[in-house]
């Protein structure tokens, strides 16, 4: 199984379009995320590029992104999200799905410095409070974890991905 970045329902009271957001998997999480290298021998260490990822189309960068995130090709995921930071500097959904990539790849500096870019530019919205925690949740951080899933359902207290994040981590915790 593999994350899938979804949107935030329209309640979530957000100023501007919706970008995706992280879906937690109880499975990714609790069986320690021990899987991370996606089927293209990624590292912690190695991100590989794409062996096309210059003569993509510039309409197709995010597509390509999104479906190597699905296939856990992580390394891929971050090399098409970089490309289309490229060509268009602080797009929100290449920020999130670059972060989220980063995460699994367990290059959590990596990460830090590009949710750092994303408040910046998208502010502090429940997207992004709830991607960081489960950054935060990825690295065992638990307390951060909650108080970030805590922010985002401040933000947005009838988000569902938000409330069963919160719950995945207090049964977790618990657990």
């Amino acid at each position: 199984m593999t994350f899938d970045p979804i949107r935030l329902p329209a309640t979530a009271g957000r100023r501007r379009p919706l970008v995706p957001l992280l879906v937690l998997l109880p499975i990714a999480f609790l069986s320690g995320c021990s899987s991370l290298g996606g089927s293209f021998g990624e590292t912690a260490r190695a991100l590989p590029a794409p062996p096309d990822l210059q003569i993509v189309a510039a309409d197709q960068v995010l597509p390509q992104a999104r479906q190597n995130f699905r296939q856990s090709n992580f390394g891929y995921s971050a090399a098409y999200y970089k490309r289309a930071l490229e060509l268009t500097p602080n797009d929100e959904e290449a920020l999130v799905g670059l972060a989220a990539s980063y995460d699994r790849l367990r290059r959590f500096d990596l990460s830090d410095r590009v949710y750092s870019q994303l408040l910046k530019v998208d502010g502090a919205t429940a997207q992004y409070y709830n991607n960081v925690g489960y950054s935060y949740m990825l690295r065992g951080n638990l307390p951060a974890a909650r108080s970030s899933f805590l922010k985002a359902y401040e933000l947005a207290p009838d988000n569902i991905v938000v409330s069963n994040n919160l719950e995945l981590l207090s049964s977790t915790a618990s657990g």
